[in-house]
């Protein structure tokens, strides 16, 4: 098993997840690695662009400025960020972390 190096609490939909004591439940590593990237976008300035923007051209661009600002944590290999656009306010982040393989997550905006 390998070591925790990064941990937080888990959070889905914007909620704590508890477990059946109701306590918070913990992820860490890459679990914890992908949920900060998730929050990285959502949290940005670029989030909001994109939700805004219809234009194919301008989202596209402002996608590969949000793989650039999660290509920015030191945690992520560099130039393994990808965000790909499922449909119009729903993406998928993929990126390669240094120590725990690759992470995935789905992203609604």
């Amino acid at each position: 098993m390998s070591k925790e190096l990064y941990f937080d609490l888990k959070i889905i939909d914007g909620n704590f997840v508890l477990d059946s004591g109701n306590e918070p439940v913990r992820c860490n590593n890459r679990e914890s690695i992908a949920q900060d990237v998730v929050h990285m976008i959502i949290e940005s300035e670029l989030a909001k662009l994109l939700v805004g923007e219809r234009s194919p051209t301008l989202r596209y661009d402002i996608a590969q400025q949000l793989e650039l600002l999660v290509e920015s944590d030191d945690r992520l290999v560099p130039g393994t960020a990808q965000l790909t656009e499922l449909k119009l306010g729903k993406y998928f982040i993929t990126a390669t972390t240094r120590d725990f393989g690759c992470i995935e997550k789905e992203l609604t905006l």
